[in-house]
């Protein structure tokens, strides 16, 4: 065990100072090592020039490379830095909850750590809550992502806005601000695999949503692969919306009731024309055939996703196991 280690790996919170911050800045991180040091540089000056006392909670989701111990040894220079260090990789979802179950602000800020979200944006979060918003929400102006990306997460808002109700414009932007009372609703509501920004909607009574800029990532490559992204959808769509089945019932509705006069029309022509006609169209029923047992698959894919969300809901293990946590003095205004 290395010897800067000890005091994390002993699972004890180390509270100095008996005052709480106003603002928590929750940053999840997974093999950031390149990041995280360019991060702080431009984050910690932009904290410290607020009227608010703040702490910044990272949290290192089973990184496999040296994040861990970058944020050790930026522990000894930075203060109101608390790192929370995770067992094993249980996905920025979890690393998100373990943050927002140990940060203390009455503000709490989540970003990612690449640096697509700028950190001099934060101020602006930090401006609508001083208005009287409990949900900052924001809409990536100038998006520094691929054109597919960019076409994909367009049609994907407009699809999830539409079925599931929720009112953003950006599913997917990581720098938003949550009230103190919004993330105690969410804590207290542990979906499986939720999403946290369309969670917070239910619980926020003055919601705002704000342009905020957004810039290519620093090093390393977006830990959100394409199969991810789709999962994140999936979970989305399944979440927070009957729809999904609703489709499918009518179109399964539809096609029992194609298939009914098909049959028909098959035995009328059958009847008319000989059994030679019949045997001739053979590969036309089993296309119609696989068709239909395809339908039959896709459907109980969709029942087998929102069955399995049921599973693990019961079942209630938690998302995510704290190994340890290192919380300094959160630093005061002058």
């Amino acid at each position: 065990m290395k010897p800067d280690q000890k005091e994390l790996s002993s699972k004890s919170v180390s509270l100095n100072g008996s005052s709480f911050p106003k603002i928590s800045v929750v940053i999840p991180m997974y093999n950031e090592e390149d990041n995280i040091s360019r991060l702080f540089d431009r984050l910690f000056p932009v904290l410290e020039d607020l009227e608010e006392s703040w702490e910044v909670i990272c949290i290192n989701d089973g990184s496999t490379d040296r994040t861990l111990d970058i944020l050790l040894s930026e522990y000894k220079k930075r203060r109101g830095l608390v790192i929370v260090n995770l067992a094993r990789n249980f996905g920025q979802h979890a690393a998100v909850m373990a943050g927002f179950s140990l940060a203390q602000g009455q503000w709490i800020i989540t970003m990612d750590v690449d640096l697509q979200n700028p950190p001099e944006e934060v101020p602006k979060i930090i401006s609508q809550f001083r208005k009287g918003h409990d949900l900052v929400n924001t809409i990536r102006k100038g998006r520094r992502d691929t054109l597919f990306r960019k076409l994909a997460s367009s049609i994907t808002n407009r699809i999830i806005a539409r079925i599931s109700g929720i009112q953003l414009r950006d599913f997917g932007c990581m720098l938003r601000g949550y009230s103190r009372e919004v993330v105690k609703g969410i804590l207290k509501n542990p979906e499986y695999r939720t999403f946290i920004p369309a969670l917070a909607t239910f619980f926020a009574k003055n919601p705002v949503e704000i342009q905020v800029q957004h810039e290519d990532r620093a090093a390393g490559h977006s830990k959100y692969s394409l199969l991810k992204l789709l999962s994140l959808q999936l979970d989305l769509m399944t979440g927070f919306s009957m729809w999904p089945l609703r489709i499918l019932f009518l179109v399964g509705s539809l096609m029992a009731l194609a298939g009914l006069l098909a049959a028909l029309v098959i035995i009328v022509l059958r009847l008319y024309y000989g059994p030679d006609w019949a045997a001739q169209g053979v590969f036309t029923l089993f296309a119609a055939l696989f068709f239909l047992v395809g339908c039959q698959f896709f459907a109980l894919g969709l029942i087998g996703e929102y069955i399995g969300r049921i599973f693990q809901a019961v079942r209630k293990r938690p998302s995510f196991i704290v190994d340890g946590v290192i919380r300094g003095v959160p630093n005061e205004v002058p």
